[in-house]
C-alpha cells in the first residue's frame, strides 16, 4: 500500500497530472496520456519507457 503523503505528490512524469491510483492491481493510471505505472514492491515504478498504454475509459 503506497502511503497518503506519497499519492499526494505524484504525477504523470509524461504531462505531470493527476494519476489514479488502483491499489489491487499495484497500478497508477494517467487517463490524459493513456499510460499505466506498475508498482512493484510499493514502489512506483514512473518510467515513461516501461508504462503499459491503456485502453478503453475509467
Amino acid at each position: 500500500m503506497l502511503d497518503k503523503k506519497l499519492l499526494d505528490i505524484l504525477a504523470c512524469p509524461k504531462c505531470k497530472g493527476e494519476l489514479e491510483y488502483r491499489p489491487k492491481e499495484q497500478k497508477l493510471l494517467c487517463w490524459s496520456c493513456k499510460l499505466g505505472y506498475r508498482i512493484d514492491d510499493d514502489i512506483p515504478v514512473m518510467l515513461i519507457d516501461e508504462a503499459e498504454k491503456l485502453s478503453g475509459k475509467k
